[in-house]
């Protein structure tokens, strides 16, 4: 399981699983099994990025390497 900041982030900008899944189009099982560390599509990935108001080139802050 990879060590990511998901959680960390979406709480920071007081944002629910919910709210992330909706803004992402995404399901709020799929924010839940990344933040619990499963790996998910590279699409996926950039949805949530942008979602949280992130640029593409941060993805590393969130998802690590």
């Amino acid at each position: 399981m990879r060590k990511n900041t998901l959680r960390r982030i979406r709480e920071s900008l007081l944002m629910s699983k919910a709210e992330l899944a909706k803004k992402a189009n995404v399901s709020p099982i799929t924010i839940a099994r990344i933040e619990n560390g499963m790996p998910c599509r590279m699409e996926t990935k950039r949805k949530i990025i942008l979602a949280l108001g992130y640029d593409l080139s941060e993805k590393d802050k969130i998802f690590g390497t």
